[in-house]
């Protein structure tokens, strides 16, 4: 995929491309490729996005059902924006007679990016199992499993190369001189992951997690255009973390970070929100959510969520600190997630797997 996004530009309305035009679209694709840690999609709401991060976090939730949808959109001010969409579901059954539980669901992804329409498309069926290592407190174990299938795709009709700058404009007529087997290929994609979950203390409000998952394990080779070319998903190591702790009987402190490795690329995401209870009889209804996260190097963002449970809604936008602020004048991305999180009656998960309370 990286060398066929580097080579295309956007077509003007005049339909010339001056050799300096050219080249500058050229280093924009490059750097956007670079700025957004290698191939994967990625979202700013990363506490909305669990299993993306990380399969082990299926089931982690207060509550039976959770379903969670993202949406973002990048990028309008500067090119085609490019939208994501992510859509999530997971259930947790209660398993033997101890205290262990077994979570599944999956997510949908879709990704469509630029000018040319380049889009993705991942259905990913995922399996959790929770251990319980306490019968006296929250504290699990959790090993999380998560694989399915990836398809991408483009317009080539929209494509525009340099084989068809003929030396002083733009020639629609001219062959793209791109030797593409296809216009779209599919692959197989798996991940794995583990985590740690319990209480602190003897306040079962106060939580923790930390994972580590390992991502494209199956490292698929089939991710090029090109049948010609040898190209190999570069697998992906994300450690998560979390915290939530009580500051006082109607308010809480949330921190949340992952760090991720994927070849060459590092990206460090981190951020906080401070929580208040709106609800007089404390029962956690009704809460609103304020505060910011930061992607090193990249963006500063601001995050709002409101919870009316059984539903939550979610907004934050990416104020670009990056190479490319001054072309896109600071502005990034827009993000929000719609969450439906529901605990079904007399079901045993009430007071098993309530942690992290996020």
């Amino acid at each position: 995929m990286t060398e066929y996004i580097a080579r295309t530009c956007k077509k003007t309305k005049t339909k010339t491309m001056q050799p300096k035009t050219f080249y500058l679209l050229i280093s924009f694709a490059l750097i956007g490729i670079l700025q957004t840690g290698a191939q994967d999609i990625h979202f700013s709401q990363i506490f909305e996005t669990p299993l993306l991060r990380n399969p082990s976090l299926t089931g982690i939730f207060t509550g039976d059902v959770r379903m969670q949808s993202v949406y973002r959109t990048q990028w309008n001010a500067v090119t085609v924006p490019y939208q994501t969409t992510s859509l999530s579901g997971e259930v947790k059954k209660h398993v033997g007679n101890g205290d262990d539980f077994i979570s599944y669901g999956g997510q949908i992804l879709y990704d469509k990016a630029g000018s040319i329409a380049l889009t993705s498309t991942h259905i990913l069926p995922a399996l959790n199992y929770n251990k319980s290592l306490s019968t006296e407190r929250n504290l699990y174990l959790s090993l999380g499993f998560m694989g399915g299938l990836v398809q991408r795709k483009f317009d080539r009709s929209k494509m525009t190369t340099n084989n068809q700058y003929d030396g002083t404009m733009y020639n629609g007529g001219l062959a793209d001189g791109e030797t593409l087997a296809s216009s779209s290929y599919a692959y197989l994609d798996g991940s794995v992951g583990m985590s740690l979950n319990g209480q602190i203390g003897t306040d079962d409000n106060n939580n923790f997690f930390a994972g580590l998952a390992y991502h494209h394990f199956n490292q698929s080779k089939r991710i090029s255009f090109y049948n010609s070319r040898a190209e190999e998903m570069t697998p992906k190591w994300v450690a998560s973390g979390g915290l939530r702790f009580s500051m006082t009987n109607s308010s809480f402190f949330t921190l949340q970070s992952d760090y991720t490795v994927q070849g060459t690329y590092r990206e460090i995401m981190a951020g906080a929100l401070y929580s208040w209870k709106l609800d007089a009889d404390d029962e956690d209804k009704y809460v609103l959510h304020a505060g910011a996260y930061l992607r090193w190097k990249d963006a500063i963002i601001p995050v709002a969520k409101l919870e009316f449970r059984p539903f939550a809604v979610a907004i934050s936008y990416d104020a670009n600190v990056s190479q490319l602020k001054q072309s896109s004048n600071g502005r990034g991305g827009f993000e929000m997630s719609l969450t439906y999180q529901k605990m079904k009656k007399n079901n045993s998960s009430l007071d098993a797997i309530r942690c992290p309370k996020f």
